[in-house]
């Protein structure tokens, strides 16, 4: 073969390459024999339409419809310390520590409902209103939105609660106020700090209306295979026991760990975590401090006072109906390699902790009720070993264990794990295997993790393509 004809083959063969991983065409033999030499690839994110961020098309009533609309409204509110009298356009509540100004700049990619934008919101908002925040050393303008979490208090006791990054100090609503913000270039130094990105909520009610027994049903399915590959995984409770004092000891499903039962309580944890506006759930603010105590607590509640029955209820039970109502992600239509790595995602196991499917019970929202799930995801908490352990318990969830990610809408995602700490779908694969000291250790994606490694390269892409068109 001439240099000129082994170029033109070559970049023929990297072409086709090319091709097959951002559409999955079909190649001969031949070429699929030479595509196999080569590495397998994240295929990037999905183009198109964003197939997400809208309510569902039927089984919603029209008053159910215009409570979807409502709640996403307030979902995209802007917040300022004191509302409308010193910044327009805005309610009143947010800090004094916060994390951002709204739940829609965390939750927007691809589109509202989402997750981490490529633009990180977090950057402009630390000196927003004449605030005088420093930006932590981690928070970058193309990098996740993210809360940081300290490991361990400084006399070494168990911390794990969130340290919000921002404070109120100096914005021109906060008049007298004067916090200091965390000493996080500490923390980062000492290795103290780990980090969350903000989960996506689409589909969110389908999930809230998954029985417990379905969710348990589903863990002791297969359970020769999962012991075979090393798996366990184990639910998440509001108890240790089912119906301890004060307890129902029902199943937990939302968040990084399952640690919150329901939307209402996700939505009234982070609405006072990730902007400080305290709510009926959470009712007291996080920081006291008197010269930051500006508004009569809680902040956000009933207004009883409404003529309009969708402004009856508080914030935290609009944006609940807003993601109860969030239709699931658009996958992409079948190809022939998304077929084939459909097929590879369940002969190499990673469909034993992200179950294609589970089932809703009797909701009474027609729209939430017996329907198909196709989450990818057991809901379920498995030990993923040192390598993404961040040594934070919430709930019976250790700090070695998280709640297996649901996988829709993964094609549309830019950041991924926990912390975001890549945007590259295969390093976010090898990093499920528990790696320390050399040598593998605990992790129960593991075995998992071997099988996929030993696919062929055609293989492995045919995979990482199924994965991109969820």
């Amino acid at each position: 073969m001439t240099p000129r004809s082994y170029i033109m083959r070559f970049g023929g063969i990297v072409l086709s390459v090319a091709a097959f991983v951002v559409i999955g065409t079909s190649f001969s033999d031949d070429v699929w024999s030479q595509i196999a030499r080569l590495a397998a690839r994240d295929p990037g994110v999905r183009s198109g339409p964003a197939g997400a961020g809208g309510a569902f098309e039927s089984g919603l009533t029209a008053n159910e419809g215009r409570a979807f609309v409502n709640g996403r409204e307030q979902f995209e509110e802007v917040q300022s310390v004191q509302g409308e009298q010193l910044v327009s356009d805005t309610e009143l509540g947010l800090g004094p520590r916060f994390n951002l100004d709204s739940c829609a700049g965390c939750h927007a990619q691809p589109e509202i409902g989402g997750t981490s934008p490529a633009i990180n919101p977090q950057v402009e908002v630390a000196k927003k209103e004449g605030a005088s925040n420093d930006l932590p050393p981690f928070i970058k303008r193309d990098g996740p939105v993210r809360e940081a979490r300290f490991k361990h208090n400084p006399d070494g006791t168990a911390d794990g609660g969130v340290h919000a990054l921002f404070t109120i100090t100096g914005r021109r609503d906060a008049s007298g106020c004067s916090l200091q913000q965390p000493d996080f270039r500490t923390a980062v130094a000492r290795q103290n700090v780990v980090f969350r990105i903000p989960t996506p909520l689409f589909g969110a009610g389908l999930i809230e209306a998954i029985d417990d027994d379905t969710m348990l049903a589903n863990m002791h399915a297969h359970s020769a295979t999962k012991q075979s590959l090393g798996i366990r995984g184990r639910a998440n409770r509001i108890s240790g026991q089912p119906n301890t004092s004060g307890n129902d000891g029902t199943v937990t499903r939302f968040g990084w760990k399952a640690q919150n039962k329901s939307l209402e309580i996700f939505s009234g944890e982070a609405y006072n975590v990730e902007q400080g506006i305290t709510n009926e759930l959470f009712p007291q603010e996080r920081d006291e401090t008197p010269t930051c105590y500006f508004n009569a607590t809680p902040e956000n509640r009933t207004n009883f006072d409404a003529t309009d029955p969708l402004e009856v209820p508080s914030d935290v039970v609009r944006f609940a109906v807003f993601m109860r109502f969030l239709a699931p992600p658009t996958p992409a239509p079948d190809t022939d390699t998304i077929v084939r790595g459909r097929k590879l995602f369940g002969d190499v196991g990673c469909a034993m902790c992200h179950t294609p499917t589970l089932h809703t019970g009797k909701s009474p929202v027609e729209a939430l009720r017996d329907k198909d799930v196709n989450l990818y995801s057991d809901l379920a908490l498995h030990n993923m070993g040192p390598g993404l352990a961040d040594d934070v318990s919430q709930g019976n969830a250790s700090g070695d264990e998280f709640r297996t990610a649901p996988l829709w809408g993964l094609g549309k995602r830019i950041f991924f794990l926990h912390d975001g700490r890549t945007k590259d779908l295969l390093e976010a694969i090898h990093a499920h295997a528990g790696f320390g000291g050399g040598q593998y250790v605990p992790s129960e994606a593991n075995q998992v993790v071997g099988q996929f490694n030993r696919l062929n390269e055609i293989e492995k892409q045919h995979l990482l393509n199924f994965l991109r068109s969820l």
